[in-house]
């Protein structure tokens, strides 16, 4: 019997099956919808200047997109880490399974990346690949050469029927990334037998919970890239993404509240247990890091920020705490639903606990390098695209 199984059964309480002492679904399965989350969040501020023309966004458009390609190439690492057979991964497109759930993910995923996010993001390029394709020498020309496909027509004709491509992919696009994260919502909410989990609104919290996550991040990263670079933030930009940030907290809230009180209301089976789950061994991830860190004080700031009572310096460093606690508190929302769910008994009379392993498969140490790839890959992607509001004259003063 391993170590971590040993000191699991010394925390046992209750009656509980053998088959539900250990957590099948570790930290990797709750990080899995939380970069999937922030793929569609990023993906929903990036819409909001092509579809829903919100000007005052545009200096992080391009930001998010990249931002969305970045998370997006690592989504799938944690159920590959989980499943724990990498060269089994890409069967689920060689061999489909049209009834399940999970097989769904690949779909979904490949058609977001391959004719969404990629398409979109070349189209908006090309114009400026051309340009840095004739300009720049060196490995990175040879890129950009690679990266034209052979089309060098930057006419105004050719870059007003790029734009048009781009609009029509961003509606497309919306609804997608919609499904990539709601689907995930989906597969907890139709689990019938826990109850923590089966709920009809679980897709659309998973969803509004993505968009909340997927703001703060694009806010967090445009300051902090504007500090890296030495440049002014736009204020209009940040305090616009903030509001945004602020409309999807209060309609998160708001679900999450609608969705406890159905639980309570409706007094199913196992709803004592449920009760327990929360208020004592959910009771730090749950209500303290979740509730009161990671939504009641966000809104709080937000509301007190937007009263214009703080000077935009003030306000900027109040950004950047709500944001770092939203992408704590929506993370440790995805904990207390996939980790929570499985400490829960099918008896209702027990509960197991989840010890996390510092180092191995399904550990601490391998969600880190898992969730901090995706910076290292963006970080490579701003260096290659530059997402700036004019990235050809900013390529070219740096080149100088």
């Amino acid at each position: 019997m391993s170590e971590i199984l040993w000191q699991i059964l010394q925390h046992v309480q209750g009656y509980i099956y053998p088959n539900e002492v250990e957590v099948n679904w570790s930290v990797l399965i709750a990080l899995y919808p939380y970069i999937t989350g922030l793929v569609a969040g990023a993906f929903i501020v990036a819409s909001l200047e092509r579809i829903f023309k919100v000007e005052a966004v545009k200096p992080t458009y391009r930001l998010a997109l990249l931002t969305a390609l970045a998370f997006l190439l690592c989504a799938p690492l944690p159920l590959v880490a989980h499943l724990g057979h990498p060269e089994r991964a890409l069967e689920i497109m060689m061999t489909p399974h049209l009834s399940s759930a999970m097989a769904g993910f690949g779909f979904v995923y490949a058609w977001y990346l391959m004719a969404v996010l990629l398409i979109e993001l070349y189209f908006d390029y090309r114009r400026d690949i051309v340009m840095w394709s004739q300009e720049v020498g060196g490995i990175k020309g040879f890129i950009y050469k690679i990266l034209t496909l052979g089309d060098y027509n930057i006419s105004d004709e050719a870059v007003k029927a790029d734009n048009k491509i781009v609009n029509i992919v961003t509606v497309i696009g919306l609804p997608s990334a919609a499904f990539l994260h709601g689907y995930v919502g989906f597969i907890f909410g139709s689990v019938k037998a826990n109850h923590w989990w089966s709920s009809p609104l679980m897709p659309i919290i998973f969803l509004f919970s993505a968009m909340v996550s997927g703001i703060a991040l694009v806010l967090l990263i445009y300051i902090a890239s504007s500090y890296i670079r030495g440049v002014e933030l736009d204020r209009a930009c940040t305090d616009t993404l903030a509001n945004y940030l602020l409309y999807a907290y209060l309609l998160d809230l708001s679900l999450e509240f609608m969705e406890l009180a159905h639980l309570f209301y409706t007094q199913e089976e196992g709803i004592d247990a449920i009760r327990v789950l929360i208020t004592d061994k959910l009771f730090w991830t749950f209500i303290v890091i979740q509730v009161f860190l990671g939504t009641l004080v966000p809104i709080f700031l937000l509301i007190l920020a937007r009263t214009g009572i703080f000077r935009f310096n003030v306000r900027k460093w109040i950004y950047i705490f709500v944001t770092t606690l939203t992408l704590i508190g929506v993370f440790a929302m995805r904990w207390n639903v996939v980790i929570g769910g499985q400490l829960i008994s099918k008896t209702y009379l027990g509960y197991t606990t989840y010890i996390m392993p510092l180092f191995g498969p399904e550990s601490l140490s391998l969600a880190l390098a898992i969730w901090i790839l995706p910076f290292i890959i963006l970080a490579v992607l701003i260096k290659l695209l530059p997402p700036w509001e004019h990235p050809h004259e900013w390529e070219k003063t740096e080149t100088e």
